[in-house]
């Protein structure tokens, strides 16, 4: 996993609404990347209506905010509409940018391995470096800590 002080890579990914998003785009701004697993499911919807929650709070400090997953962008669009959430969501296909990041490997459940999007966030300066680094994150919790951060 990239850590706090390593440049970020770029990337171009397309939200939502088939706009592409890039980094480099996002020159001069301060960028959270969260990644998460799967639209609408328990633990995702969490995190993304807390996010969805401090979102003004967020917006007032200059940064911008966005979901990653391997979801497609119909996906996204159902779950933005179903819990009116105000960010954008990318479409990481093939998950390369979550293997960019680190954001991908080894995850267990019901005793089962697999391989999957780690739940982690990056928020990357003006400059394209990381800032913080989010490895494990607790759902209902991480919103409140992203927004220390940009604080």
């Amino acid at each position: 996993m990239l850590e706090a002080g390593q440049k970020a890579p770029d990337f171009r990914l397309h939200d939502q609404d088939g706009k592409e998003v890039s980094l480099a785009g996002c020159a001069g701004k301060t960028v959270v990347l969260y990644f998460y697993p799967k639209d609408d499911t328990p633990g995702c919807t969490k995190e993304a209506c807390a996010f969805r929650d401090s979102f003004a709070d967020i917006q007032s400090t200059g940064a911008l905010l966005y979901g990653v997953s391997a979801d497609d962008q119909a996906s996204h669009t159902k779950f933005r509409e179903k819990h009116s959430l105000p960010f954008p969501l990318l479409s990481d296909p093939g998950a390369e940018l979550a293997r960019a990041f680190g954001a991908w490997g080894v995850k267990k459940m019901y005793g089962k391995e697999y391989e999957g999007i780690i739940r982690s966030t990056f928020v990357i300066g003006p400059d394209g470096v990381i800032q913080k680094v989010f490895p494990k994150v607790k759902p209902e919790e991480h919103a409140g800590e992203v927004l220390e951060v940009l604080r």
